[in-house]
């Protein structure tokens, strides 16, 4: 199987026959385990960033094993194409209005200093999101 990941981190940890395990956790805190060097190096140089991986899975006493078979980087997911956050927010915000100003099809006019307040907090969560690069994609 193939899928592109964020690796968030890599442990090393040495087995009781003198083998080194490798346990890479992706950020959507999927496990994989590889007892190969190469492997585990690779993924070791591409921690904090996306990478292509492949792996497979064994039953083994009721318990599944993810295993890696082998780590690519991946180029970077695209960030919105030319619009910054705060206009990303806004134009979200303002889609969002009659939700969140408590209905989806308002019978009243809603002030504009009370509209504002209901929709900024909306607009700076969705900014903050597209600055920080949260995605669940994967």
């Amino acid at each position: 199987m193939q899928a592109d990941v964020r690796i968030a981190s890599v442990e090393e940890a040495q087995t009781r026959s003198g083998h080194t395990r490798f346990v890479v956790k992706d950020d959507s805190g999927n496990e994989y385990t590889t007892f190969r060097e190469q492997i585990g190096a690779a993924a070791k140089a591409a921690e904090g960033r996306h990478a292509r991986i492949e792996y497979h899975e064994t039953q083994r006493n009721g318990f599944t094993n993810v295993y890696l078979d082998k780590v690519e980087p991946a180029p970077e997911p695209p960030k919105a194409e030319g619009a910054e956050p705060e206009e990303v927010g806004w134009q979200a915000a303002t889609e969002a209005a009659p939700w969140l100003v408590g209905s989806d099809k308002p019978t009243e006019a809603v002030e504009p200093e009370e509209l504002y307040e209901r929709l900024k907090p909306f607009k700076d969560l969705v900014a903050e999101d597209i600055r920080d690069g949260d995605d669940d994609a994967a």
